[in-house]
């Protein structure tokens, strides 16, 4: 099974060291240690808290659609230009990047600290993982 360091497990959810050592404290999360002696948090319970944030961050939209792939969190950067709109969102650690038309930029009333939702919707998506170490 693998395992994360705290600060590994925390930078692949978003929060802070603290944040995760307070979960373990709370038994949101369990803990052991490593070869090393270092606390480590196990992958399969963190790939759950990290579920289970995802879904304390939902959109509250009462529409339903087949896209999976929704990043809720906030517009940080919004550049028009003639027919094209740029839009940027902070969601999360992530930093998502949508064109769009100016049109709909302007009827959406998209402005910096405003929440957006960017729905992905991808007929290919790359999955990567670490080399396994001997």
């Amino acid at each position: 099974m693998t395992h994360y360091r705290i600060s590994e497990a925390a930078e692949l959810v978003g929060v802070s060291d603290d944040t995760m050592r307070r979960w373990v404290g709370e038994g949101l999360l369990s803990v052991s240690k490593d070869a090393a002696g270092r606390q480590v948090v196990p992958g399969d319970e963190l790939a759950a808290r990290a579920q289970a944030i995802a879904a304390a961050n939902d959109d509250r939209s009462p529409v339903r659609r087949s896209a999976r792939n929704r990043f809720v969190g906030l517009v940080t950067r919004v550049e028009l230009d003639g027919l094209m709109a740029q839009v940027e969102l902070q969601c999360g650690p992530y930093r998502v990047v949508s064109l769009m038309s100016s049109e709909a930029a302007r009827e959406l009333r998209l402005e910096v600290g405003s929440r957006g939702v960017a729905i992905v919707k991808a007929t290919m998506v790359v999955v990567e993982t670490e080399p396994e170490h001997s």
